[in-house]
């Protein structure tokens, strides 16, 4: 192993059962470097890092780390070798307290071996307050929402003193204030001659932060090239084998007759007073900063929340929505922004995993399952979708997270759905696959559905939606009406609740009616 390298790893092979994941890749990472692995879902870069911390352990080849080769250890040894890993999908131990979560496995001791419950409340107040994290340490993890429970994997893979901390998707659910502060901890650890590994499938984060950057490509590698010298075009040409000349293809379609009517919802605790409108044919984005209401407002609609006052009316019709079951039965489908922890059932099959929202309809009349039905309805939308998997047969926990979105993807539009909820459609979906999902919406669209859809991507929001509300702290501060004529930082400003209240509806905002 060259000196020049604090992470060398040679023809990495690695299989499961049906599946190679990988077929002889190679990494190399410098001391003191941020380096960013890139590729599409399915591309093998979490099976790659799961390698590296001793999570998996490779079929064939060679992993050098810290001038030494290593072979067959274990997550616990990993972190001994100074090897830390901030996972893509999240797995706090809710019902403790952030501290617990924090120091887990490696509680600091007092007397008569008794764990230190004061020496870690401190040491955890002083980790969380690096990373600007003002949390009470004894507070329940259940409490936090997704992106405080990210920033606490963030303050655990810091408290570790690691020399390679391994950073999955670490920007999936935080909000831009959030992401300016990792970047400053990432910064920091680069200057104390730590390396940071940053998988992330959001182009402008790579470019702002990285030195380094290694594509694979099914399970293969590419290359390795200079963050700066490398262009956006050829990476993605590098990274899905052909160019992606529409990220958003949003085309015109038919609007229609209003479809979903909100009047004066509120849910006493995460929003009030929340108005709109959406029609046949349309996508509605909402838009805000983490934590302004978004996902509740949907989840309310959906019956997943009770709401304290207002009205929801379908087709002119008021309708009483008390459950998801009632949600559905009118039409409504929901795909949820954290796929981990509301939407894919792990244990089950790919092929359970999508029929479980339609399951009823395949029902004769004395209560059987008509399987070859149901399989062969699956079997389409898979293959409609584009999920890659050697069988429908394997747990869906062995998808990577773009493919387990295309599958949550798959069970919705197996309902027959007239509206869609979709919260966070692309989150951890790589650049070829957030082509392909947008698309999916738009033609969804343009067969008359209406879509109501979430995205804290302001390119996203801007670049599908024919009109955008916009949220700030539980309240509607405007619905932009032409999209067209907006920039991102207008957009921001209504996010921010710092809008000019004198613009006007051209790209700017109206009055809820």
């Amino acid at each position: 192993m060259s000196g020049e390298y604090l992470l060398e790893m040679r023809n990495i092979v690695k299989t499961f059962p049906g599946v190679q994941a990988l077929r002889g890749v190679n990494l190399q990472v410098r001391p003191g470097e941020i380096h960013a692995l890139m590729g599409e879902n399915g591309a093998g870069k979490s099976t790659l890092m799961k390698c590296i911390a001793g999570i998996y352990k490779p079929t064939e080849g060679t992993i050098f780390f810290d001038g030494a080769v290593r072979e067959g250890y274990t997550p616990q040894e990993a972190l001994k070798m100074g090897i830390s890993m901030i996972h893509q999908e999240l797995s706090p131990v809710l019902f403790r307290p952030i501290m617990e979560n924090v120091w887990l496995g490696r509680e600091p001791l007092g007397r008569f071996g008794l764990v230190d419950h004061k020496k870690m409340y401190d040491m955890t107040k002083e980790v969380l307050k690096e990373i600007e994290l003002d949390e009470d340490p004894a507070s329940p993890m259940a409490n936090l929402t997704v992106a405080k429970m990210q920033m606490v994997e963030i303050a655990k893979a810091v408290s570790h003193n690691a020399k390679l901390i391994i950073m999955d998707e670490p920007t999936s659910a935080l909000a831009e204030k959030e992401i300016k502060q990792l970047f400053i901890i990432m910064r920091k650890l680069k200057s104390q001659g730590k390396s940071v590994i940053f998988i992330s499938h959001k182009l402008d984060e790579i470019y702002e932060i990285t030195d380094r950057i290694t594509i694979y490509r099914d399970g293969t590698y590419i290359g390795s090239e200079n963050t700066r010298d490398i262009t956006v075009d050829r990476l993605i040409t590098m990274m899905v084998g052909r160019n992606v000349d529409e990220l958003f293809p949003k085309v015109p379609c038919p609007i229609g007759d209003v479809r979903l009517e909100v009047k004066h919802l509120s849910n006493r605790k995460y929003f009030k007073d929340v108005s709109f409108t959406v029609r046949k044919g349309e996508i509605f984005g909402i838009a805000g900063l983490v934590g302004a209401g978004r996902s509740e407002v949907v989840e309310t609609i959906f019956g997943m929340r009770p709401h304290t006052e207002g009205e929801i009316y379908i087709n002119g019709e008021k309708v009483e929505i008390k459950k998801p079951e009632d949600a559905i039965a009118h039409g409504m489908a929901w795909l949820t922004e954290d796929r981990r922890r509301s939407g894919i059932f792990p244990m089950l099959t790919i092929h359970l995993n999508i029929a479980i929202a339609t399951i009823p309809k395949y029902l004769n009349k004395i209560g059987i399952i008509n399987r070859v039905a149901l399989n062969k309805s699956c079997h389409e939308y898979v293959k409609k979708i584009q999920v890659k998997t050697p069988s429908l047969y394997q747990h869906v926990e062995n998808l990577s997270g773009g493919n387990q979105q295309k599958v949550l993807v798959a069970r919705w539009l197996m309902t027959d759905p007239e509206i869609l909820f979709l919260d966070e459609p692309t989150r951890g979906i790589d650049v070829g696959t957030k082509s392909e999902i947008h698309r999916i919406i738009t033609k969804l669209a343009g067969e008359g559905k209406s879509i109501v859809m979430i995205s804290s991507e302001l390119p996203e929001v801007m670049g599908m939606s024919d009109r955008i509300m916009v949220m700030h702290q539980g309240k509607v501060t405007g619905i932009v009406e032409n999209r067209k004529d907006l920039t991102q930082e207008e957009l921001m400003a209504y996010a921010t609740n710092t809008a000019d209240e004198s613009q006007g509806t051209q790209g700017g905002k109206h009055d809820v009616q």
